[in-house]
């Protein structure tokens, strides 16, 4: 019956869908889909493990019954189905001996509880660190443009940084980081960057629920298994030794035997006044093994060649991986099954595929792109833009489908952060034939727009967005869809229990695939080529290329 209601509402909801022409999407076929990708027989869906076969045959077949054509590397002057990805994979081998000193007293730290260490990216064999000095380096930001600086020339060679994360804004929601939307520099992926650059030994993260917008299973259950990373001609440059995160109560723990406050010193790392603090008296030692290879993952791409300009390119991504076989949740089950996370993505391309194949053939080539790796840091996406198969300078946009809501339908729609670009403009208008508004994304601070496929493309200057479900569900108004937002974030997001649910209705899922084909469909027939506002730090890279536009 609620399926039956929630159907009602959609067809009304989406009266005027009929002047947008866009197809109908099929809940079942979307619901099978999901329910197929995020099965225990797909184990989680890890990149380099049987599980990535089985993943890649299924997507592969699907596009084909879909009717899109191969869009991957070129093989004796024919498109394969898939794009290979060199990825340089390292894991700890068993459980590593961890271990602070404070004083003349030394604690074991267990992995995954007190702290989530990392398999080493830059090609170690051994991790041997004994009796590292600490050194709080407030939020690890080097910034020459704000003017701010928190390493202050200071030695960090032999020592282990330890850094707040998010922004210095993030407390007081202004300054000169934006507020509450988190930079780049706020993501724990520049603070390992940044600490290479430095030479330091290390880098702690000390995680707090709020400013880094997940809990610490998410933590522990992204951290301390299989690393991986595109290969690197210099690894060293982008990672320090030791990466890791630890417990905000034992970085509590750590001021306090070094005779500081926490609070005090994070506030007073929120200024420029700010300068390194050596914890004095403390050390850690960390011993492992690392098992390090180089193994070949794949995207997965598919393809519908345009009719007037084949060589123009609009792009539908979506990640096909999640975490696949981790540590036990409570109940034991160490399947990651990744339904929401991303099973709707990849269904939501292999339909998109499907409606392209089925209309008059576009003017603009459409691609399909289902990456790898995501969930080890946006790897997939990242290999292609830097080693593209359709030139960047005539991608006329990308449009991202990461975790869409498999429920009802809502009035609005949002995307990850808030970037100014003209493709944000074309959907805002394209959603009003559907009754839907932007809804503005309610947790920059969480930097949600560092955190999906499209800012691989967005940082070379393509215009692109990452496409969120919205939150004021038809059936339950803005209560019900931050309620349940909340519930996913808390309780499934990168845990065993992300599993495709029968209760699912799929309908808002359909409805806002009909609009991301509006929006996608325009784009591949016209000579537009949305552009950045004039304030975007990506406005640059994309003029760069501007004459390959003309």
């Amino acid at each position: 019956m609620k399926r039956l209601i929630l159907s009602a509402l959609i067809i009304g909801a989406c009266a005027g869908a009929h002047a947008t022409d866009a197809p109908t999407f099929s809940t079942q076929r979307l619901s099978d889909e999901v329910r197929t990708l995020s099965s225990d027989a797909f184990e989680g869906r890890g990149p380099a493990t049987p599980a990535e076969t089985r993943t890649i045959d299924y997507v592969v077949e699907q596009m084909k019954a879909a009717g899109l054509q191969p869009g991957g590397d070129l093989k004796d002057g024919q498109r394969l189905w898939t794009q290979a990805v060199p990825l340089l994979r390292s894991e700890i081998i068993g459980k590593p001996t961890l271990s602070l000193t404070l004083g003349s007293q030394t604690e074991p730290l267990t992995q995954g509880e007190q702290i989530a260490i990392r398999a080493p990216m830059n090609g170690a064999s051994t991790v041997d660190i004994r009796h590292a000095p600490l050194v709080f380096i407030g939020y690890g930001v080097k910034a020459p443009e704000r003017d701010w600086d928190d390493f202050k020339g200071v030695d960090l060679r032999g020592k282990i940084a330890v850094v707040l994360v998010n922004d210095p804004d993030f407390e007081t929601g202004e300054g000169d980081f934006g507020g509450k939307a988190m930079t780049y520099y706020g993501r724990w992926t520049y603070k390992y960057e940044e600490a290479a650059r430095q030479g330091a030994l290390g880098l702690l993260v000390i995680h707090e629920t709020a400013p880094a917008s997940y809990g610490w299973a998410t933590v522990k259950n992204s951290n301390t298994n299989t690393m991986f990373d595109i290969v690197r001609d210099k690894p060293g440059d982008s990672h320090p030794p030791l990466e890791g995160w630890i417990q905000r109560d034992l970085a509590v723990q750590l001021f306090k035997h070094a005779g500081l406050d926490f609070d005090n010193a994070k506030q007073l790392a929120q200024t420029r006044a700010f300068k390194p603090i050596a914890l004095e008296g403390e050390s850690l030692s960390a011993h492992f093994k690392v098992d390090t290879s180089v193994i070949t993952s794949h995207n997965i791409v598919g393809r519908v060649i345009g009719s007037k300009h084949p060589d123009q390119t609009v792009i539908y991504s979506a990640h096909w991986d999640h975490l696949g076989i981790g540590q036990p949740d409570a109940t034991g089950d160490r399947i990651y099954n990744g339904a929401v996370d991303n099973a709707t993505g990849t269904a939501a391309l292999i339909e998109m595929g499907r409606a392209f194949a089925h209309a008059p053939q576009p003017e603009r080539s459409v691609v399909f792109l289902n990456v790898t790796a995501e969930e080890k840091g946006l790897l997939g996406s990242e290999y292609y833009a830097s080693h593209p198969l359709y030139p960047l300078a005539t991608t006329a946009g990308v449009i991202n489908m990461d975790a869409l809501d498999p429920n009802g339908p809502t009035r609005d729609f949002t995307i990850s952060g808030n970037a100014r670009l003209g493709l944000l403009d074309d959907l805002i208008a394209a959603a009003k034939p559907f009754g839907m508004v932007y809804t503005p994304d309610s947790h920059p601070e969480a930097g949600y727009f560092f955190r999906s496929d499209h800012f691989s493309f967005a940082k070379r200057g393509v215009p692109a967005v990452s496409f969120g479900s919205g939150m004021d569900r038809i059936d339950g108004g803005v209560k019900a869809g931050e309620a349940a937002g909340k519930e996913y974030t808390a309780r499934h997001y990168h845990q065993p229990s992300d599993e495709w649910q029968a209760s699912w209705p799929f309908t808002g899922m359909a409805r806002d695939l009909q609009l991301l084909y509006s929006v996608g469909s325009q784009l591949a027939n016209s000579d537009q080529w949305p552009g950045w506002s004039k304030d975007s730090e990506f406005r640059a890279a994309r003029e760069a290329t501007a004459n390959q536009r003309k």
